[in-house]
């Protein structure tokens, strides 16, 4: 008889390299052994795929909702020199124009005629119409995740990049980004004016942390600026004319690594995920009507010199992703090789998107439009996620574990072979390690992040539950 350790994973995991949104959180790209595709971010659907051979790619980043993507190659068999961005038109399916550069390509931002790229020591900005050409250089610090984030707004002018200083961020101003053409008849609404012209020089540089930097992000306005670090426990929001801190947050206590922070775009709550498998979500005003939790000793902060932790803002809303490796199949897998690609199953990004009555096609359960949570695992799990009553527009309380939502979207994704959609996953379950079914020594770390998230009311819920990948009929 065979005792010996196997896998428990019923099929083998989809390896995505890369998973991102667009600005406007409206479609999401991602990159697979087999290619590239495009989804709709809600409801979901598969736009379009493009299956390249030859090489795999590191990332794909999606230009808006036009048919332009840069794709940079990466992994062990390149399908591009990692040195070298593609200009691709996807309407042509084929490339257009290129890149090349003498070191790798460490990052991409881009919005309406921009592209900044993100190398080792620089970012090279270039402006993108019918020829491309070269706008400005600027040098950073070693910047070896490719950091670099930039405002998408109409008539926004933010590019936020680190500064020559570790933990500093350098902030640039471009010309501003051109509104969006129409499509169709003309709108009722006038189109949007350029703002005021500010009254003093904005700042250059903010000091933002003392350690490295782990991830930049602002809004579509560009008036803020969250930073993190690598600590990975505290979120700083800083405003970006007076380079003045406005919020600070905390994650946690114990380190982690901070994969991404997204502003709502309404610009009211923030929302953070982590290695712990856990997305934070805070409030950045008082109108949302939720507010960060609090220390019960933070208000005598002012009167007793405590440590400031304990005036620290902590989450208001959680959601801890589900582990795949739950799955329990009675067949041995066949063992990976030592150098075999690994899936971490918490890893994921998250998004924003805007839901009204007419997109859910049941007027009487929320009242006005609600924000909720996309968030993409790179094992191919998309959640659409509720934020707790308490704090938004009251919406449909989440339907028993297994039950499908009436009228799914599979009715209105035909290219999507995914299951049906279910509102709710059992949680109670015990995690397990990945790829095997005995139990495993946990991380502290995740054990404290849990126990903290399981408080009652501060979860968000399950509205959505579906598959992307293999499911559609590639990768």
């Amino acid at each position: 008889m065979n005792l010996a350790r196997h896998s428990i994973s019923s099929t083998a995991p989809v390896l995505i390299f890369d998973a991102r949104f667009d600005p406007d959180c409206r479609i999401f790209t991602t990159s697979t052994k087999a290619g590239f595709a495009v989804y709709r971010a809600w409801p979901l659907q598969l736009l379009r795929k493009r299956e390249i051979t030859g090489g795999t790619l590191s990332f794909v980043v999606p230009l808006h909702t036009s048919s332009l993507l840069f794709l940079v190659g990466g992994g062990r068999s390149p399908r591009y020199p990692p040195n070298k961005v593609i200009l691709w038109d996807d309407a042509l399916a084929q490339e257009v124009a290129e890149l090349e550069f003498r070191e790798k390509v460490r990052g991409l931002a881009c919005r309406r005629g921009w592209l900044a790229v993100a190398l080792r020591r620089r970012v090279v900005v270039f402006q993108v119409g019918e020829t491309v050409s070269r706008y400005g250089e600027y040098d950073t610090c070693d910047n070896a995740k490719g950091l670099l984030a930039i405002a998408t707004a109409a008539h926004s002018t933010l590019l936020a990049i680190p500064g020559r200083q570790m933990g500093h961020i350098q902030l640039v101003h471009l010309p501003p980004c051109p509104a969006p053409q129409p499509i169709g008849p003309p709108f009722s609404t006038p189109p949007t004016r350029p703002p005021p012209a500010p009254t003093k020089h904005p700042v250059s540089i903010i000091a933002a942390h003392t350690t490295a930097l782990s991830t930049l992000s602002v809004p579509p306005s560009g008036r803020l600026l969250a930073t993190t670090s690598s600590r990975g426990t505290l979120i700083r929001i800083w405003d970006t004319t007076t380079g003045k801190l406005v919020r600070e947050l905390r994650r946690g206590t114990d380190k982690a690594e901070i994969y991404g922070v997204a502003f709502r775009p309404d610009e009211r709550e923030v929302c953070v995920w982590s290695d712990k498998g856990t997305v934070h979500v805070f409030a950045l005003t008082s109108g949302t009507g939720a507010s960060n939790r609090q220390s019960t000793f933070s208000p005598l902060t002012p009167f007793i010199p405590l440590p400031k932790y304990f005036d620290s803002e902590w989450s208001y809303a959680q959601y801890r992703i589900p582990s795949q490796s739950a799955h329990i199949s009675l067949s041995a897998q066949p063992a990976k090789p030592p150098t075999a690609d690994v899936v971490d199953e918490e890893k994921c990004v998250v998004g924003w998107i805007q839901v009204t009555p007419e997109d859910l096609d049941e007027p009487g359960r929320i009242r006005a439009i609600e924000y909720q949570l996309i968030a993409l695992t790179y094992t191919g799990g998309w959640y659409r996620l509720a934020l707790p009553s308490s704090s938004a527009t009251p919406s449909a309380p989440a339907a028993s574990p297994g039950s499908a939502r009436p009228g799914t979207p599979s009715v209105r994704d035909p290219l999507s072979t995914s299951p049906p959609s279910v509102r709710a996953l059992s949680m109670t379950r015990p995690r397990s390690s990945s790829g095997s079914s005995f139990a495993a020594r946990s991380d502290k770390g995740k054990e404290r992040e849990r126990d903290k998230d399981e408080k009652p009311g501060r979860d968000c819920i399950l509205q959505e539950y579906r598959r992307f990948g293999r499911w559609d009929g590639w990768g």
